[in-house]
């Protein structure tokens, strides 16, 4: 994975879309980290996240490893999908309006993945769903698309946050009865604010 961890991101965002979104952080800062530096880095973010099951995923990164011309392809869109969908998040979670060049891209990118849909009986009910094999690309991006979607014209978008920690820069939607997290984790952002807060009084104090 080249030292990608989309793997095993802790996928904190409580919506497909915004976990998506997290597979970079520290935007704009010398601690930035971008775990999707491959087509076979989306696969195995797409396996973490349950968009694909093993036996597919063992395929798909066997395919885009073979094809140059479709890993190239999937990276590109996957990209711009994301942070389309950031961009978006990111200025909902501030109280701005989402850029309207970023709508229009993540409603392009659901007329392209919607092309290739189908539905699906699912459990007593119908799914969509696409046929990895004919459009893998998709595959991947098309659940991905239905989650912001869902996100923006379904949930409360006064829970759409941004974690309040240093060089993270994380998306989640808030669940909280009051509206009350800061944090994409307590333990990990959380604590580091405290710790920092109690150096500076320790500084004070001394």
């Amino acid at each position: 994975m080249n030292g990608s961890r989309a793997a095993c991101l802790t996928l904190i965002g409580g919506e497909l879309a915004l976990d998506f979104t997290n597979t970079e952080s520290a935007r704009g800062d010398p601690a930035h980290q971008e775990h999707l530096r491959s087509a076979q880095n989306v696969v195995a973010w797409a396996r973490h996240a349950k968009i694909i099951g093993p036996a597919d995923a063992e395929w798909l990164e066997d395919r885009v490893t073979a094809d140059k011309t479709l890993a190239a392809a999937m990276l590109a869109r996957a990209l711009d999908l994301r942070e389309a969908i950031y961009a978006i998040a990111a200025a909902i979670a501030s109280g701005r309006p989402a850029p309207e060049a970023r709508m229009e891209r993540l409603a392009k990118e659901h007329a392209a993945c919607a092309a290739f849909a189908r539905l699906v009986p699912d459990a007593g009910r119908y799914v969509w769903s696409w046929p990895l094999r004919e459009a893998a690309i998709e595959a991947m991006l098309g659940p991905i698309v239905l989650s912001a979607l869902a996100t923006l014209t379904q949930a409360d978008l006064t829970r759409v946050k941004q974690c309040q920690g240093e060089k993270c820069g994380w998306l989640f939607l808030d669940t909280t009865k009051n509206k009350s997290r800061r944090w994409c984790e307590m333990d990990v952002c959380g604590n580091r604010a405290k710790q920092k807060r109690l150096g500076a009084r320790l500084r004070g104090d001394a």
